[in-house]
Parts: structure tokens; sequence; C-alpha cells
């Protein structure tokens, strides 16, 4: 099955979701019953586990926020077997989050996650990376390919 996680100040019902559900028969998930900067990663990450947990045949596409959340998620569940990350914010170890504004340092510091630096994640992942996008540093998406062994696609 394949699930869309949406990013930070998105939701499940944003125009990615609906694309992804109408021309991919994607099911966006809701991961939080909050405003965004009340989310705590842990939870988010439980409730889509909770939603993904009876599907064998899992593929994730994660958006900003949901690209973290997605390879988190890969790393926790066996069964997810492909990911496509669209300008994950995957924040390498090096980086000092108190130099990040928008999002509040808790959250900052959940996704400050060594790990997927530092461990493969057994799936296939697709990156592909926005050249026009704001929000995500070049950097945090080429080191997470460094580390996974994998290449980025750069989109226009």
């Amino acid at each position: 099955m394949l699930y869309y996680i949406h990013g930070y100040q998105s939701s499940p019902n944003s125009s990615k979701g609906f694309i992804f559900k109408k021309t991919l028969n994607a099911i966006p998930i809701k991961y939080r019953n909050s405003e965004p900067e009340d989310l705590t990663i842990k939870d988010c990450i439980s409730e889509i586990l909770n939603q993904i947990k009876d599907d064998k045949n899992i593929i994730l596409i994660g958006s900003s926020l949901g690209g973290f959340l997605t390879a988190k998620t890969a790393t926790l569940n066996k069964y997810v077997n492909t990911l496509i990350l669209l300008n994950p914010a995957i924040i390498p170890p090096f980086v000092d989050i108190n130099k990040i504004s928008g999002i509040p340092k808790r959250i900052l510091n959940d996704m400050k996650d060594e790990n997927l630096f530092r461990k493969s994640i057994n799936a296939k992942i697709f990156l592909l990376r926005g050249k026009k996008d704001e929000i995500v540093p070049d950097l945090w998406i080429s080191e997470f390919a460094k580390a996974q062994k994998n290449k980025v696609k750069s989109q226009k």
C-alpha cells in the first residue's frame, strides 16, 4: 500500500495529499491532532505506525518533516520497502539547531536523529529535491543521501 506523510505546516488534505490520493491512490496519513508547534515526534511516529500496522508491503512518500517521519518509520517497521522522500527535513548531526527558526527547539531536537546517518535503512530510497525549496537546505539532503549511499534527483 502507498501512503503519503505531509510536512510540518501541511495536512493530509493539502494539494500534495490530494494529488497523491487522486493520481497514485495513496492514503494520506493524519499523524497529529494539534497545531504543528504542539506536535511530539514520538506521538507522530506512533500514529503512523498504527495506521500502517496491518500492511505487509509498504511504500511511504514523505515531504519535508514528513520525509523525516517516513525515514524514521522505516527504521521501526520491517514491512516498509520503499521510501520516496521529497525535500526531507532530516537534520545532519553537525547542524546547530539553535540557528534554525520556525520550528520549536524541542521538535528540532527530536528530529536530529543520528541513527538516520549511522545506520542503513533497509528500504529502497528515492530522494527528490526541489531546487526552489527554501525550507530544507540542500546540505541536509545531500548528507542524508551520502549516509544512505544514495543519490539525489533534483527537480526544477
